[in-house]
């Protein structure tokens, strides 16, 4: 599985999430219920502020260097 893992801060709530890169549905806050993402059937276009990648995965799915 190839894909990132995302930090992604909320334009209402300020609160943090991780958020799968390629997300199959929407993804909502877990505190306020704002949209923080949508799915494309590809990459996932994020609402809120990207903070930071927290997961790094290559094309082998294998754990990759997040340079941290």
């Amino acid at each position: 599985m190839a894909g990132n893992f995302y930090s992604v801060r909320c334009p209402d709530c300020e609160n943090e999430q991780i958020v799968f890169g390629k997300a199959a549905s929407t993804v909502a806050c877990a505190v306020c219920g704002t949209t923080l993402a949508h799915s494309t059937g590809g990459d996932a276009t994020f609402e809120g502020e990207v903070i930071e990648t927290v997961e790094r995965r290559d094309a082998g799915g294998e754990l990759a260097d997040t340079g941290t």
